[in-house]
C-alpha cells in the first residue's frame, strides 16, 4: 500500500521593493548607495524649478528637516536666499508632514533633470583651439589619476574649459569675428 504524504505549503514570500533589497545587498558588500525618493525630487522640482534643481538634490527627510545637497558654494550662497519661499512651496504641497528647516551641504547634486536646460558643447573640435602648453598641463594634471575612466572625463572637461577660454580671448582681441580683418 502506497503511503500517503503530506505536501508542505508554501507561502508566498512576503514581497519587498526591489530598492530595499539593492540596499540590503549593497550595505551588505559595504558599497554606498541611496535610493532616490521620486516624490521628494518631484516636490523638490516643483518648489525650485529645474534650473535651480539642475545644481541641487534633495538628499533625506530627517525629524522634518530637509537636507539638500548643493552642487557648489556659489549656488549654496544663492539657495540659501530662496530658502524661506522655497520651504513654504514645499509645505504647500506636502501639508501632512511639514517641513521645519532646510539645510544645505555641499555634495555631489547631479541629477538628471529632463526639463533642465544644459549648454551643449561646441560644435568645433575643442583640441584644435588648444595651444601646446595647454595639452601638456592637461596631460600633466590627468597623470596622476589611477582610473582610466575617470582620467578621460576629467581630460574632457578640462579640454572643453581651455579651448572656451581660449575663444573667448579670441573673441575678445578680436571682436568683430573671425572673418573680418
Amino acid at each position: 500500500m502506497r503511503e500517503k504524504t503530506m505536501r508542505r505549503r508554501y507561502r508566498p514570500a512576503k514581497l519587498e521593493k526591489m530598492g530595499d533589497i539593492l540596499q540590503k545587498v549593497l550595505k551588505k558588500h559595504q558599497i554606498p548607495l541611496k535610493t532616490a525618493d521620486h516624490e521628494l525630487q518631484k516636490t523638490w522640482l516643483d518648489a525650485v524649478g529645474p534650473k535651480i534643481a539642475a545644481f541641487t538634490r534633495p538628499d533625506a527627510i530627517k525629524r522634518n528637516v530637509l537636507f539638500v545637497k548643493v552642487a557648489n558654494s556659489v549656488w549654496m550662497q544663492q539657495i540659501h536666499f530662496l530658502k524661506q519661499d522655497i520651504l513654504e512651496k514645499i509645505n504647500r504641497a506636502n501639508e501632512k508632514n511639514p517641513i521645519r528647516n532646510i539645510f544645505f551641504s555641499l555634495g555631489e547634486a547631479a541629477v538628471p533633470i529632463a526639463d533642465a536646460k544644459r549648454p551643449q558643447a561646441p560644435a568645433r573640435d575643442d583640441v584644435s583651439a588648444l595651444k601646446s602648453r595647454d595639452k601638456k598641463i592637461i596631460e600633466k594634471s590627468v597623470a596622476a589619476i589611477a582610473d582610466a575612466e575617470l582620467r578621460d572625463i576629467l581630460k574632457r572637461v578640462m579640454t572643453r574649459e581651455m579651448a572656451r577660454r581660449r575663444r573667448i580671448e579670441s573673441e575678445a582681441r578680436n571682436p568683430q569675428g573671425p572673418g573680418s580683418r
